[in-house]
């Protein structure tokens, strides 16, 4: 199967998807997507777009939280393992939902209601992590690791 995106045609079988039987908050009709990699020939997965196969218009960036926060420690409930078909949520791969605005220094991760996946089933969920200070809108910059990076740029 081929989906054209903004980003050029891609190739994927059913075996490539990633499927969210609820949907994700915001757009619970789309169920199907595929995880890209931003720069193509690399295996880094700490950034991706996330593209619905149903509604191509719909990308999501996702960023690997433990990237921006190394102690993130989202805790499951016994019910969101069993839908993920998993008993340690070591298993499982995080994503938190970056909103992307015309300065880039204003954009924002949502770690409060991460996208969590199973990679061998290709199942995942999007969750709200209860009786946590993580919250829906923290700012890019206020990470070390991309304020360094930023510095580090903006000298060069």
């Amino acid at each position: 199967m081929t989906i054209q995106t903004d980003y050029g045609t891609v190739e994927y079988g059913t075996e490539d998807l990633i499927v969210f039987s609820d949907g994700i908050f915001g757009f619970p009709k789309l169920t199907r997507y595929l995880l890209l990699r931003i720069n193509e020939g690399e295996e880094d997965d700490s950034m991706l777009l996330m593209v619905s196969v149903e509604d191509p218009n719909v990308i999501f960036v996702l960023i690997n939280p433990f990237s921006l926060c190394p102690d993130y420690s989202p805790e499951l409930a016994s019910e969101e393992l069993a839908c993920l078909q998993v008993t340690d949520s070591g298993e499982l791969s995080y994503y938190v939902i970056c909103v992307v605005k015309n300065d880039y220094l204003d954009n924002t991760v949502n770690l409060k209601c991460p996208l969590v996946i199973n990679p061998k089933t290709r199942c995942g969920i999007q969750i709200i992590l209860a009786n946590t200070s993580y919250g829906y809108g923290h700012k890019l910059s206020s990470f070390s690791s991309i304020t360094d990076s930023t510095d580090i740029r903006s000298e060069e």
